[in-house]
């Protein structure tokens, strides 16, 4: 399984706080690399540093030698907090599959259901609470219906 990288912020020395689509925020120093990868260590260039991106959501390019894939920072990244309430990972997660299941690109999905693809992109990071109304019409245009489901532990 991939997990999806929807935010990176950059901290003191080669330290990154990465957030991933299940909330989880990891921490993880880019420092730990440099001698398993020596041309790493030009990430002590801070302004080199700060100009990392997320590419897609699965890794961070500095430039066309220096990178990292976010699985590797959330498996040996050490996680600092998880977010709650600011990202919808269930949704998110069911919505994309689904629509991948359904073999749609986002603007296709977007010009069946009248949603804009961005609005779409948005839901698919989890960074976007889409109503019940929305995932409805998101479940029609795919063929499918929407599902609810609240477990409850049992006591005892």
């Amino acid at each position: 399984m991939f997990h999806k990288a929807i935010d990176l912020k950059f901290l003191d020395g080669t330290a990154l706080a990465v957030t991933f689509q299940d909330g989880k925020v990891k921490r993880y120093d880019m420092r730990c690399l440099f001698s398993k990868y020596p041309q790493l260590k030009a990430l002590e260039d801070r302004e080199l540093f700060l100009s990392g991106k997320l590419m897609g959501a699965y890794g961070i390019v500095w430039n066309d030698e220096l990178d990292i894939e976010a699985e590797t920072v959330y498996e040996d990244g050490e996680t600092v907090r998880v977010e709650t309430g600011a990202y919808h990972g269930a949704s998110a997660k069911a919505v994309a599959a689904a629509r991948a299941q359904a073999g749609l690109s986002q603007k296709e999905l977007a010009e069946r259901t009248g949603i804009d693809q961005s609005d779409i992109s948005k839901i698919e990071r989890g960074v976007a609470n889409p109503s019940v109304a929305t995932l409805e019409r998101i479940a029609a245009a795919l063929g499918g219906e929407l599902s609810v489901s609240i477990t409850v532990p049992v006591n005892g």
